[in-house]
């Protein structure tokens, strides 16, 4: 691994990362706690539009950028929010306007739902990222990089 090695496609990237809404909220932050590690493309553990900042950074670098909702998490869409009975709910569960809730895709993905309104018959959820219509401030510290095809030895 070269200390000056540049971050490129299919690197292995370990960093520390912050979200920041507008209003300065933190929605994510590892500083204080243990890094991430991410591999550029893959967007399991970070999405293109962040990974986007990364390119062309080297260890050591701190780079602070603001990050529009369409190269972040997009823009809330009406169609994913979803008024469903109340009987698809288990009986016994309690549910309150902001719970976040697992559901189960018709191909066996999770997928969380925020419960945005409820009645006795009917429950809205809100299957929009939380994230969704937001300018977010990521800012990323780069403390190791290690080149597509070199391993760790």
């Amino acid at each position: 691994m070269s200390e000056t090695a540049t971050i490129q496609s299919g690197d292995e990237v370990v960093l520390h990362c912050s979200i920041t809404l507008e209003d300065g909220t933190v929605a994510e932050s590892t500083f204080g706690d243990e890094p991430i590690r991410i591999t550029m493309g893959d967007e399991s553990v970070l999405i293109n539009g962040l990974q986007l900042a990364l390119y062309g950074l080297k260890v050591g670098d701190r780079e602070s950028i603001s990050i529009d909702p369409d190269n972040a998490f997009g823009m809330p869409d009406d169609e994913a929010i979803q008024q469903m009975p109340r009987s698809d709910f288990p009986a016994d569960m309690q549910l309150e306007e902001g719970q976040i809730i697992a559901f189960s895709t018709p191909d066996g993905d999770e997928i969380p739902g925020a419960v945005k309104q409820l009645d006795e018959n009917t429950v809205t959820v809100d299957f929009n990222h939380p994230l969704a219509g937001h300018e977010l401030k990521f800012e990323a510290e780069i403390l190791e990089v290690i080149a597509k095809g070199q391993g760790k030895d």
